[in-house]
């Protein structure tokens, strides 16, 4: 049941906060299902309290934060319409671009030319996908370490 305001209780807005949170770092692989558990609220509960309380979709949410990636990349660095398109989790170049320029009003390719004509310096495309791999890569490294030392005795 919602308050007053049409929003969740605020017993349950910790929830949606942690599962808005898990949508903010994960955006490229992120469903409604996994975005519930980390609420921990069934799928269909989870996307009620979520629109009423934010006025959009948990999957309207991760969309602009997809986009919202996008625009960095396409800005700051020198990789292609096609590699931002599938780095921030699109698997169709044809999607990306209608939902990008719906929401920004240019074309991904326009925004990033826009950008190239200012003269600012860019970072290169293997920096990026270096540190993305390097991120991912540590914890469970750390994370394995630590369960075999725990199995020996």
């Amino acid at each position: 049941m919602t308050d007053t305001a049409g929003r969740a209780p605020t017993d349950i807005l910790t929830h949606l906060r942690r599962a808005r949170d898990v949508a903010d770092r994960e955006y490229s692989a992120t469903d409604l299902s996994e975005l519930a558990k980390a609420a921990g609220l069934s799928k269909y509960h989870f996307l009620r309290m979520f629109k009423a309380t934010y006025g959009i979709t948990p999957g309207q949410y991760v969309s602009r934060r997809r986009l919202e990636r996008a625009q960095d990349l396409l800005r700051a660095t020198n990789l292609t319409v096609t590699e931002v398109c599938h780095t921030v989790g699109y698997s169709s170049l044809g999607s990306f671009s209608s939902r990008f320029r719906s929401l920004v009003g240019e074309t991904p390719s326009q925004f990033q030319a826009r950008y190239a004509d200012a003269g600012v310096h860019r970072i290169p495309g293997c920096m990026i996908f270096m540190w993305g791999l390097a991120e991912r890569a540590a914890p469970s490294t750390a994370i394995q370490e630590k369960r075999s030392d725990q199995r020996r005795p």
